[in-house]
């Protein structure tokens, strides 16, 4: 395989091979039987759900090493990364490909929200390779049981974003259209700084409250000036910014002290389906997100869905980080 193009087909295989084993695995499950913790890695922990996905995975890689040669990074992987075909030299390898087999496995796994399946492909340049180099990337739902449509988004280096939603009852495909917002502030809409799990929580919640009050003032008692929505998922955060839900959303974890899990760059390894629909993303200095392929950097991100929402809130973000010392 010498181009890009020509590895999209086994991705989307993968994808498919993972939601269908995931979702027949959670039509199966019962009680607490795929919520139970499988494995404790150094970067996160690993639940059932997890190596029933992982399973999946090892067949891909097995397969694609009979036509190309890559070094495969994920959880779950000693070291966080493997040559195929085994023996092969890393520096050898043509292509690095980064997966996240379930990216929101919490919400999944109790059966609260959707997660996603994350990929993306860049030319081997060794351990410098990064989120600017990759070519190719596939995002793709896990729906709930209870939920028929899941989406796949595409984006190849050169071509516009590929939207499509899948009906799992009837087996169809169909182009699924997105849009991000067009609006020009974050009042009475959905703008959040991530605050999942229990570590640094206080410092995350009063920047959130500085960047709104700078933008939109106090507010009058019992009204709502936004509202915020913590989607345990970096991919799902990704897909609402896309998807026109949400105007603005700032990881921040990777800054604050005390902090326990944080995005990893295997979370946001889809950027570039983002980027190329026009969700703007950034670090937290403002400059064009960019981290190695790996399963180990804390990442921190900022997204606004539009160039108008970055200036209403970015001045503001940046005063809140400067206080603290944190840029």
């Amino acid at each position: 395989m010498r181009t890009a193009r020509e590895l999209l087909q086994p991705l989307l295989d993968l994808h498919d091979g993972i939601r269908r084993d995931v979702v027949a695995a959670t039509e199966r499950a019962t009680g607490d039987a795929l919520n139970a913790v499988a494995r404790e890695e150094q970067s996160d922990t690993i639940y059932a759900i997890d190596v029933i996905a992982e399973d999946v995975l090892d067949r891909f890689a097995a397969q694609l090493a009979k036509e190309t040669s890559v070094v495969l990074i994920a959880e779950g992987i000693a070291g966080g990364r493997r040559t195929y075909p085994s023996g092969t030299s890393e520096a050898d390898a043509a292509w690095r490909i980064i997966v996240d087999p379930i990216d929101g496995t919490r919400g999944l796994m109790y059966q609260k929200r959707s997660a996603w399946i994350l990929s993306a492909v860049a030319p081997n340049r060794g351990p410098a390779t990064s989120l600017k180099d990759v070519v190719l990337a596939v995002q793709t739902e896990i729906p709930l049981r209870k939920q028929h449509l899941s989406d796949q988004l595409v984006a190849v280096q050169g071509q516009p974003v590929a939207a499509i939603r899948y009906n799992r009852l009837s087996g169809t495909s169909g182009c699924l259209d997105l849009a991000l917002s067009g609006a020009t502030t974050i009042a009475h809409g959905y703008a959040t700084v991530s605050r999942f799990f229990p570590g640094g929580r206080e410092h995350l919640a009063a920047i959130d409250d500085a960047i709104v009050t700078a933008a939109l003032g106090r507010g009058e008692p019992g009204k709502a000036l936004c509202f915020e929505d913590q989607y345990a998922s970096t991919g799902g955060q990704l897909y609402e910014l896309l998807a026109g839900h949400d105007r603005f959303i700032a990881d921040l974890r990777g800054l604050v002290p005390g902090a326990t899990l944080c995005c990893h760059p295997y979370d946001i390894c889809t950027a570039s389906i983002a980027t190329a629909s026009g969700v703007i993303l950034t670090d937290p200095l403002g400059r064009p997100l960019d981290v190695p392929l790996d399963t180990s950097t804390n990442v921190s991100w900022i997204g606004y869905a539009n160039d108008h929402l970055r200036r209403q809130i970015e001045p503001h973000l940046h005063a809140a980080l400067h206080t603290r010392g944190w840029i």
